[in-house]
């Protein structure tokens, strides 16, 4: 299937900041005639039709794909499964079918499980461009501005449906790269599905304190920043953990070692080898921020 001139029907499901700044992005480029949103709740697609992200509000998903040439299935990962469970048998056999997930070895497991007859149509994707919002309200016009946008297409996936959804996040503004959905896993547990759960745990752990109150009242920036994604999504991220729990725990051992080695040399009193670890710690994330700002300017 090739992008026309905005002939495409898109059914979003799950009207947030992914999905919802997708259909923004995709409206302002002419490459979609209708957007068409599938939600749960009633007051956030209506906010959604009111602020134009999209032109229709569905509460079937069934339904909404009847119409559909691409369907994005941008839900928490953990309701994904019961998603193309209920759009399976109503796909229109040209649909081109993509996600929105953060893990995606367990999206193809599930692609696999439900979707069968639509494989060659399955493009899983990641958007990386997260934030701590969501509904409706969050989606933004140049969310995927020069963001990164991983694709993992499956064997089975078409050349012409994989180039479809590459250019339309293309025409969303975002570089699209490819992986094979383990490569994908391993890489985002350790740069992004750890920090998640290193934030909530220290947040947690505060929270737990018998003088929690007053440490939180002499909170300042450092703790802003360090907390800023314990305010993401509860179930979101507590599905995107589970979906990639083999290679989180493997990083949460890893971590768990370079912990104790930092609290050997604290309890030690090793001045020298705690430099260097903060030394190579600090020379390691100047060397990231001048790359993501070159890639980013």
């Amino acid at each position: 299937m090739q992008v026309g001139e905005g002939g495409l029907t898109l059914v979003v499901i799950g009207v947030g900041l992914i999905g919802g700044s997708f259909a923004l992005a995709l409206k302002r480029a002419a490459k979609v005639a209708r957007v068409i949103g599938v939600g749960r709740s009633a007051a956030n697609l209506q906010r959604a039709v009111e602020l134009g992200v999209i032109d229709e509000a569905s509460h079937s998903a069934a339904e909404a794909v009847k119409r559909a040439d691409l369907v994005l299935v941008a839900t928490p990962v953990g309701q994904m499964g019961r998603v193309f469970a209920e759009i399976a048998p109503h796909l229109p056999a040209h649909c081109v079918v993509t996600d929105g997930g953060s893990t995606k070895s367990d999206v193809v497991a599930l692609m696999r499980q439900h979707l069968p007859a639509q494989l060659a149509h399955c493009v899983p994707a990641h958007p990386i461009a997260g934030s701590d919002l969501s509904g409706a309200a969050a989606a933004q016009y140049g969310l995927y501005d020069n963001r990164r946008i991983v694709v993992t297409p499956l064997p089975e996936t078409s050349p012409a449906a994989a180039e479809l959804v590459r250019e339309l996040w293309q025409a969303c503004g975002a570089r699209v790269y490819q992986m094979s959905a383990g490569e994908h896993d391993a890489v985002f547990a350790t740069v992004s599905h750890l920090p998640h759960l290193l934030a909530f745990a220290y947040v947690d752990a505060i929270v737990g304190k018998a003088d929690a109150e007053r440490c939180f009242d002499f909170a300042a920036t450092g703790f802003r920043d360090f907390t800023r994604i314990a305010g993401s999504h509860p179930e979101m991220w507590r599905d995107i953990a589970l979906a990639n729990r083999d290679a989180l725990l493997v990083e949460l051992d890893t971590f768990q070692r370079t912990l104790d080695a930092l609290r050997a040399e604290l309890q030690a009193g090793d001045a020298e080898a705690m430099m260097q670890r903060f030394e190579r710690a600090r020379a390691a994330r100047h060397s990231w921020q001048q790359k993501f700002n070159r890639g980013n300017a």
